[in-house]
């Protein structure tokens, strides 16, 4: 069982910091310069952006493997030393979220969910299934209101993809020869 460091705890909040600050850092100004439209409002923008951010879970694991464990690590020390560095990043994340949210009076939900009521309109969606459409989203609202369930929400929106990256960067960085530490 390996045992938990000060250096391994040192390396696990850096790069968790900074993973997350870059993530909802960008987040933020693109949520802000667009207005809550275009690209770097997106899904697609903010899921790039926490791809790229999440990369320091490879750059941390790299690191500990190389400083601290003599350039070698096997693959579930690696895998939970990831996930460590994936979960910092998601409590900054979700923390962050919480900040802009109360700061804005939770407008966030509301100017989403009526988004998506219009662009269903402009499809041409309309009679029931609209009725049932604008249910489904008020239920949301009345959801996303409830912070047992906006903070897991939100959390579940970072981790799934700090959890693929712990396993790329684990299988990847297990193999001692793949960037090998430099003496």
């Amino acid at each position: 069982m390996t045992r938990i460091t000060i250096a391994m705890l040192k390396i696990i909040l850096v790069y968790g910091v900074i993973s997350g600050g870059i993530v909802i850092g960008t987040m933020m100004l693109g949520l802000l310069t667009s207005g809550g439209q275009g690209f770097f409002a997106s899904e697609y923008f903010g899921y790039l952006m926490m791809l790229i951010a999440l990369s320091m879970i490879f750059i941390g694991i790299k690191r500990y493997r190389d400083l601290e464990l003599g350039g070698v690590i096997k693959f579930l020390p690696a895998f939970g030393f990831g996930l460590a560095i994936a979960a910092i990043a998601g409590l900054i994340y979700v923390c962050v979220w919480e900040i802009y949210l109360f700061s804005t009076d939770y407008a966030f939900i509301h100017e989403y969910t009526s988004g998506l009521i219009e662009a269903k309109k402009a499809e041409g969606l309309s009679g029931d299934a609209l009725d049932k459409f604008v249910s489904e989203m008020e239920d949301m609202r009345t959801s996303y209101a409830k912070p047992y369930i906006r903070l897991p929400m939100t959390f579940m929106e970072i981790f799934p993809v700090g959890l693929i990256i712990s396993l790329l960067s684990a299988s990847l960085l297990r193999n001692p020869k793949l960037l090998p530490a430099k003496n």
